[in-house]
């Protein structure tokens, strides 16, 4: 038998075209990792995490587990087009392979196996399953049709915009399923075989056309698919759907420890191609749902970064609060690419605006917690006046940082992409803590928190959050807290929940002195103030919209009064409601208070 037909030539050239390109691709890739993440890939490869990477590749390339999650249908309809597509291919392989034992055939024999077995008795097992499997890829081309006409209806406000590569790739991708149907059921109607989807097709059109215009048809139909398949093929390494062959070399390198850095780097390209451009990240974005600001949002920053056409106002223009991340269901590092496209796009190397802090110390006290406030802390007053108070009551000596003012912890200009300027006050502070011989940390500011974590070398101090530290008295019985009748409600920052994954901390410690009400949008879906330091566009205007946003969620919950963790979300929440907006720390020390109070009334 020859497993060959002159339609075959568009697959072939496509595949083959494909093939190359992914091989160039991924290669160069590869290459340019630097010297630490290839040694880290090769030991990595022999350990449990290859394992892991194979069950995660399955889960979410395949079933695409974390879009089940988010939204089922949406989940169903992926997991119809890649798991039914890699099935129709397994089991196409199979039963190539029941037909013809162990000869060889070639790629276009496997793919076009129906139309070169005619002469071999048909296997109605293998019939069945195929016509199931193509139902289900079917039933998944369906769902996408009806998604780009009727999106609402999928559980999407918004779709992505598409570049000529997404074009082309889409419009071939939804007809090679269709075509296939229709050419495998033209030639049942001619030569029989088939299930319940091509032979019964394929049998009304043998009820209802002519010998001689089924062989046209069938011709026709086969042509037409191989052009579909090869047209795809063609399309996909300059389209959206390069993230099939993209997602799992991220997933393995991934778990192989590869991180994206505040530089851009070689492995910032498998994550930047793994975007499916599904477009999941637009619906959480409070600039497209709030400010009707559109373009801006990760799927776009994506496509434009990986275009090379990313420009300012795009990659500026983001709160970077997280809430796109926490969606994303390829898990793409986005906050780090942004700061890696901002350090490409505006970073000074040769800045020298921050050689005046050597020397500087305006630190006081003395202690083994070291305090730090931070920029916003210092203009929130009452947060440090409430900070006082709780170290007095824990009877805890204490080193202020900052007290006096200081140097800033350096995340806000790494955020705006001056990274290198950041470093050199992440330096100074590093070498302020340690020259005063704290053992631990404590700042009331996410941000401060969030830096000092995942930047400084503090190796030997531990770092808490204030909510963290407070917590820890009052369950060593070192603060004593008196309850009330008032009710809260508590805002989660990006930087403290998302950003540093502290949720329960702050809401045991309010549990602690009054009832807790939580709001729609909560915990790792909380919204974002509106006043991030990440986005150097907006307009005040803009940021009140997005705070009144916010605070209109925790004012519906019927609290009396809102809470919040971070100096900078207390500053945008007042601006966004009547109601008072409260730091954790002054709650905690009006409790202090109170109960001291309260006794002393007692005892008079």
């Amino acid at each position: 038998m020859t497993f060959f037909a002159p339609f075959c030539l568009p697959f072939i050239i496509g595949a083959l075209t494909m093939f190359s390109i992914l091989a160039w691709k991924w290669g160069s890739w590869l290459w340019r990792l630097s010297r630490a993440d290839k040694l880290a890939v090769l030991r990595a490869v022999p350990t449990r995490a290859t394992w892991e990477a194979l069950s995660e590749a399955v889960c979410e390339a395949l079933l695409h587990r974390r879009i089940f999650r988010i939204n089922p249908v949406l989940g169903y309809m992926h997991m119809s087009l890649a798991l039914g597509w890699f099935l129709l291919i397994a089991v196409g392989w199979a039963e190539t392979l029941a037909y013809m034992g162990l000869r060889y055939v070639p790629l276009q024999g496997h793919v076009f196996f129906k139309y070169f077995a005619t002469g071999l008795p048909h296997k109605p097992v293998f019939d069945f399953v195929m016509d199931l499997l193509l139902l289900f890829v079917l039933s998944g081309v369906a769902l996408a049709w009806f998604k780009r006409l009727r999106s609402r209806a999928l559980g999407l406000r918004r779709t992505t915009r598409h570049v000529a590569g997404d074009r082309v790739a889409l419009a071939a991708l939804w007809f090679i399923f269709p075509a296939r149907l229709a050419a495998e059921s033209a030639t049942c109607a001619l030569y029989g075989g088939g299930s319940f989807l091509t032979g019964t097709l394929g049998g009304w059109m043998a009820a209802h056309a002519g010998t001689m215009a089924l062989m046209n048809f069938e011709t026709v139909a086969w042509w037409f698919y191989s052009s579909c398949l090869g047209l795809f093929f063609v399309a996909l390494p300059f389209s959206r759907y390069m993230h099939i062959f993209t997602e799992i070399p991220l997933i393995f390198l991934r778990r192989y420890g590869l991180r994206s850095s505040e530089k851009e780097g070689s492995y910032d390209r498998f994550q930047v191609e793994a975007c499916s451009r599904c477009g999941i990240c637009i619906d959480p974005c409070q600039l497209q749902r709030v400010l009707q600001i559109d373009r801006v949002q990760s799927v776009y920053f994506l496509r434009d970064r990986r275009y090379g056409m990313l420009d300012r106002e795009v990659a500026d223009n983001c709160l970077m609060c997280g809430r796109c991340a926490e969606r994303c269901p390829v898990g793409i590092d986005l906050n780090t690419l942004r700061i890696s496209s901002r350090d490409r796009l505006r970073n000074v190397p040769d800045e020298r605006r921050y050689d005046y802090l050597r020397g500087v110390d305006r630190s006081s006290g003395e202690g083994r917690v070291g305090y730090f406030a931070g920029c916003m802390t210092l203009l929130t007053p009452r947060t440090l006046q409430s900070m006082e108070r709780i170290f007095e009551a824990a009877g805890e000596r204490v080193w202020w940082a900052d007290r006096e003012g200081g140097v800033c912890c350096g995340r806000p200009l790494k955020l705006a992409g001056e990274t290198d300027s950041a470093h050199k006050m992440m330096r100074y502070n590093t070498d302020l803590f340690r020259s005063h011989g704290i053992t631990t940390l404590v700042t009331s500011c996410p941000i401060c928190l969030r830096v000092f974590r995942e930047d400084y070398d503090l190796q030997g101090i531990e770092v808490l959050h204030h909510s963290e530290y407070i917590l820890r008295l009052v369950r060593a019985g070192r603060l004593a807290l008196g309850r009330s009748a008032e009710r809260f409600t508590y805002h989660d920052p990006c930087e403290l929940g998302r950003g540093s994954g502290i949720y329960e901390a702050p809401r045991e410690v309010i549990a602690a002195v009054g009832e807790l009400l939580e709001p729609a949008h909560t915990r790792a879906d909380a919204l974002c103030c509106g006043s991030s330091l990440a986005d150097t566009t907006l307009d005040d205007g803009q940021q009140v919209a997005l705070a009144r946003d916010a605070a209109g969620e925790l004012d519906a919950t019927g609290a009396e009064v809102i809470v919040t963790s971070c100096p900078l979300c207390k500053k945008a929440l007042a601006r966004g409601t009547r109601r008072a907006v409260r730091d954790l720390s002054e709650v905690v020390a009006d409790s202090i208070a109170d109960r001291v109070g309260d006794r002393a009334g007692g005892q008079a």
